[in-house]
Formats: structure tokens, C-alpha cells, sequence
């Protein structure tokens, strides 16, 4: 097998999901239909480079800023959902059970990984709370040990700065 395959089978096996033996299958599945399948895979990654950027009120990812969820004029604005990550909020949109806006932390506090609350969207919280009418925050972190820990340090943000 050449060094290219290669590459692109590690590289494949790196992706959540995707182990070595994965990998191998859908580097063959795309070079099978190279002509067909791969020619749109390689354009499809080029336009999302190109094409998608971070809201810069909420976080998520979308082909404008402010992403289409902020600027829907039915969601409820004074009701915020905190999450870990872009995935997180696209699962909640998906339920289509929150009907106000959302805030994505990028990440968990994480003292083996180096994580701390400089790292993470907090402070941008904060100052999206003071300069607006916030009602309700719902913090909607996973429920493992790191995703419990975030969650407790931004509502301590919030009793700290007499938000609420």
C-alpha cells in the first residue's frame, strides 16, 4: 500500500468514530467511486472551509454571523441555554424542545487536559448577561464529572456577580 493511503487511512482513524479497520473502508468506498463520490467529498470540504464561521453572540456554527437560531425573531431572547459544545446545541435544535437562545462554552473545565475557565466562552456569558434582560439560564452540561464541575463554576459566575 502506498504512503498516501496510509496517511489518509491514519488520518481517517483519527475522526470520532472512525478506527483503523473504518477508516480503511471508506478510504476504498471513496476511491471506488472516485469518479462520482469522491469529486463532491473534496468540493463539500472546501465549501464548509470556506463557508462557515462561529456566531459571535452564541458560538454555534453556521454560514452567517449572528447564526440563523440568534436572529430568529421567535425564539425567546431572554432565555438562555449554556452547552458544552456545537454538537450539544445542534441535539437540543434537533428535539426542537428549547425555544430561546443558546451560548456554547467550547469545552469543559479540565484540570488533566489543561482546561480552565480562561479557555472556555465564560466571561462572554457573563457580559451577555449584564448587557441584557436575562430571565432564565439553563445550564445544560453533560452529566460527567468535568461536565458537572462546568456547570457549577458558571453558575457560581452568576452568584458572584449578583446577576440573579
Amino acid at each position: 500500500m502506498s504512503s498516501m493511503l496510509e496517511d489518509l487511512i491514519n488520518f481517517c482513524s483519527k475522526l470520532p468514530g472512525l478506527g483503523p479497520r473504518s477508516s480503511r473502508r471508506l478510504v476504498l468506498y471513496l476511491l471506488k467511486n472516485k469518479n462520482t463520490l469522491l469529486e463532491n467529498f473534496i468540493q463539500s470540504l472546501s465549501t464548509v472551509k470556506e463557508g462557515l464561521s462561529n456566531c459571535e453572540e452564541c458560538g454555534n456554527i453556521d454560514v452567517s454571523s449572528p447564526c440563523s437560531v440568534c436572529i430568529d425573531i421567535k425564539r425567546v431572547k431572554n432565555k438562555i441555554c449554556v452547552v458544552e459544545e456545537v454538537a450539544d446545541l445542534w441535539a437540543i435544535e434537533k428535539s426542537k424542545s428549547f425555544n430561546g437562545v443558546y451560548h456554547v462554552l467550547g469545552g469543559v473545565l479540565s484540570a488533566i487536559d489543561g482546561v480552565g475557565p480562561d479557555q472556555l466562552n465564560i466571561k462572554s456569558l457573563i457580559m451577555k448577561s449584564k448587557n441584557s434582560i436575562i430571565e432564565e439560564i439553563i445550564i445544560a452540561t453533560n452529566a460527567t464529572s468535568e461536565g458537572q464541575l462546568t456547570g457549577q463554576y458558571v453558575a457560581d459566575q452568576f452568584s458572584k456577580t449578583n446577576i440573579f
